[in-house]
């Protein structure tokens, strides 16, 4: 058995193709000329320099595996085109060079985002599969565009959606921004009032991928892949300022500083020609008071199982982050 896993130099695609090589299965990667390797390269995969342009492009990637992952995705851009041109054209090209190239392909995975459908409504309300799609940035709905281009090949292979919430763990540089900042003694917190989230460890985002792509139950459906918890970022960052074996001052900024501090790097950006990863749209992000989704159809249909509570995986990654001299 063979995998293609596209997104493999990332945070989660590089965890995606370590996983399945584990598994016995033989990895294909795309890569681009100016792909940081670090994560892909001496682990006996077979590394394919292509881009999404067009699915002749993608021909050599596709031609001749059993599973397409595709994880890869945009996730900063100037404007909507950019989003979806990396979220949406980039997931059709595939598509169709899997249509053309390989028409036996056993299953397609498209690795999506909670963002498509936006906050829940409150904390009884996690949003699930059924829940109208609202997504709150352009971010959020190029995913969804490619969400719609995968359902549109439902009948000419196997497709499965797995969505996500927000991921963690080692390789991260999200949480590694924030670790850093509880390490100097700030523990920061957005608004006057408890915010929730559902938060997964790579691990088990992994494993949850891992099952919707091999399940003979996934063709043809969406799943949320999350934690069957909602964590308060209150609890959150104690269990930061506890692991890391320092005192933090919990300060807390309110909402409008988010969005100027969204609207200064917005600006920023645009004098130095540079994307930024934080914006308007990030600070949007931010400020809701309940990213959460419910995992329930994924403990049904594909047995998938939170395994690592974050105040543990807070731990292990924090360890390998000062293993790794990424905080010092």
């Amino acid at each position: 058995m063979e995998v293609l896993v596209t997104g493999a130099t990332g945070f989660i695609g590089s965890f995606v193709a370590e996983y399945f090589a584990s598994k016995g299965y033989s990895v294909r990667c795309t890569v681009r000329p100016t792909s940081n390797l670090h994560w892909v390269e001496n682990k006996g995969y077979k590394l394919v320099y292509s881009n999404f342009e067009s699915p002749e492009n993608l021909k050599e990637a596709v031609e001749g595996v059993d599973l397409v992952l595709h994880v890869a995705g945009v996730i900063a851009a100037k404007d909507y085109n950019g989003y979806l041109k990396g979220n949406r054209d980039s997931t059709y090209n595939l598509l169709r060079a899997c249509e053309k190239y390989n028409p036996n392909l056993r299953k397609f995975l498209y690795v999506s985002s909670l963002t498509v459908v936006g906050p829940a409504k409150s904390l009884s309300e996690p949003v699930d599969e059924t829940t109208e799609c609202k997504p709150i940035t352009r971010y959020g709905q190029s995913k969804l565009e490619g969400e719609k281009e995968v359902l549109n090949f439902k009948d000419i292979f196997p497709v499965t959606i797995v969505r996500l919430p927000a991921i963690y763990g080692p390789r991260d540089t999200a949480l590694l921004d924030m670790f850093k900042v509880v390490y100097k003694g700030i523990a920061p917190l957005v608004g006057f009032k408890k915010k929730y989230l559902s938060l997964l460890h790579s691990d088990d985002a992994v494993e949850g991928i891992y099952l919707a792509a091999t399940s003979s139950n996934s063709s043809g459906e969406i799943f949320f892949i999350s934690s069957e918890s909602f964590y308060s970022w209150d609890e959150l960052i104690d269990w930061m300022v506890e692991v890391s074996g320092k005192k933090a001052l919990k300060i807390r900024i309110p909402e409008s500083l988010v969005y100027t501090a969204g609207f200064l790097s917005e600006l920023l950006g645009k004098v130095n020609g540079k994307v930024p990863v934080f914006n308007l749209e990030k600070a949007r992000d931010f400020v809701q008071d309940f990213w959460i989704c419910s995992p329930r159809k994924a403990m049904a249909k594909l047995g998938f199982r939170q395994k690592i509570q974050p105040k543990d995986g807070f731990k292990s990654t924090f360890e390998w982050y000062l293993k790794k001299g990424w905080i010092k």
